[in-house]
């Protein structure tokens, strides 16, 4: 059984995106980073995507200046093509990666299945689909890598729901983003 695991990179005052969208210009780890991000995700073995989350990441696949603009993004390639992918979408028909299905609602009993059977742990990216595990205490672990920026809003990290929460591990980086993991506690 794996753990269900909540991850983004999200500014300091709890922002994904600023009020127009906006994040690659301030949510863009480095090598140092990027290399903690693809050793936290070797455990990974399916990612449950919204829609805009998965057309974001489906580059690691489908688009190779991405994939071999550097060693850690090769890295992360491969692991994010190794894995299962779950897509959560109303508007989409088809999909463009291996190993990927397409569901058109979020079934918590099939999210609580595929963490019960899964050998790895399962991430449930993107803010809006990770609300909906978080409603049905499905998430284990909450991780964050905090920007030294804030945004002034845009797209919350978190929804309104009560979480208690235990740090569990952090790191500095030399870029000034800071790595948390937390774990869910539960009652």
């Amino acid at each position: 059984m794996g753990s269900l695991i909540y991850s983004m990179i999200v500014s300091l005052d709890g922002y994904v995106a600023d009020s127009n969208g906006e994040f690659a210009s301030w949510a863009q780890p480095d090598e140092q980073v990027l290399a903690a991000i693809n050793e936290e995700t070797t455990s990974v073995s399916t990612y449950l995507l919204g829609r805009r989350m998965y057309e974001m990441m489906a580059v690691w696949e489908t688009d190779p200046e991405v994939i071999e603009q550097s060693p850690e993004s090769t890295r992360f390639a491969e692991v994010w093509q190794q894995a299962q992918k779950v897509v959560y979408s109303r508007t989409l028909r088809s999909v463009q990666t291996s190993r990927t299905q397409l569901r058109s609602h979020f079934d918590p009993d099939e999210v609580a299945q595929i963490k019960a059977e899964t050998n790895g742990d399962v991430t449930i990216d993107g803010p809006t689909l990770a609300a909906e595990g978080i409603r049905h205490g499905l998430v284990d672990r909450i991780d964050v890598l905090l920007c030294p920026v804030t945004t002034g809003g845009g797209l919350r990290f978190l929804p309104d729901h009560r979480l208690n929460l235990a740090l569990r591990h952090e790191q500095k980086f030399d870029n000034g983003m800071v790595q948390l993991r937390y774990e869910v506690l539960t009652g």
